[in-house]
């Protein structure tokens, strides 16, 4: 198994405490986020348990294109980068 769950280059990856970013109403708001709490899949990949900041309720989260993860933090504790479904990603 590939530990770096990021060099797939492909698809969405999560870590648990990670944030996820679904997109809003108008371009670069943000509609809902919340928290990763527990993964399905031990690659990361989904679908993931969420915690809604907005709601703080918990569900089964299946990301669409307009969502994003926000890995808070690498491995060496440092800021890391955000996520979107195709691969693609940028830095916070």
């Amino acid at each position: 198994m590939n530990a770096n769950p990021l060099s797939h280059g492909h698809g969405i990856h999560a870590e648990v405490g990670d944030q996820i970013v679904v997109g809003g109403p108008t371009v670069g708001t943000p509609g809902r986020d919340g928290e990763v709490i527990a993964l399905h899949h031990e690659d990361g990949t989904p679908p993931y348990d969420v915690r809604w900041s907005d709601t703080g309720r918990t569900s089964v989260f299946f990301p669409g294109p307009d969502a994003h993860v926000r890995h808070l933090h690498d491995e060496t504790g440092t800021p890391g980068h955000e996520e979107s479904p195709n691969g693609a990603m940028t830095s916070p």
